[in-house]
């Protein structure tokens, strides 16, 4: 079966490379992508996808990476159950849902935040 997703847009957060048992790195960011067609009120929505890389991926993401950066991912489909306990009215209640990521294999670095700025100053001194 095919499961391949590529998804472009900006990171909302600044990634953070996590390492585990001083070895394994992981790196999750969520991406704003902008959705190809206009709503019934003429605005663009936009998707808010979790990405998730590992390893050499993900220390470069972190590296190279900051908030409001343009990306492009390249990657699959995970799904994930999580079990969920609440109060409501005084009751316990549990609810499974299920939670769809990327798993992020490759990336390229399309525009950064930064060199956006250094344009629009140069543009204003011009």
């Amino acid at each position: 079966m095919l499961n391949s997703v590529i998804l472009i847009g900006r990171l909302v957060e600044t990634p953070v490379l996590k390492v585990y048992d001083n070895e394994l790195l992981l790196a999750t960011v969520t991406l704003a992508v902008a959705r190809p067609f206009r709503n019934h009120e003429g605005e663009v929505d936009t998707d808010f996808i979790r990405c998730v890389f590992w390893d050499v991926t993900a220390k470069n993401i972190t590296d190279y990476c900051s908030k409001g950066d343009c990306i492009a991912v390249r990657g699959r489909l995970q799904s994930r159950l999580a079990d969920l306990s609440f109060e409501k009215d005084g009751e316990t209640l549990k609810k499974r849902i299920t939670s769809l990521e990327v798993i992020g294999e490759r990336v390229v670095f399309l525009s950064t935040a930064r060199h956006k700025k250094d344009e629009i100053l140069n543009e204003e001194f011009v």
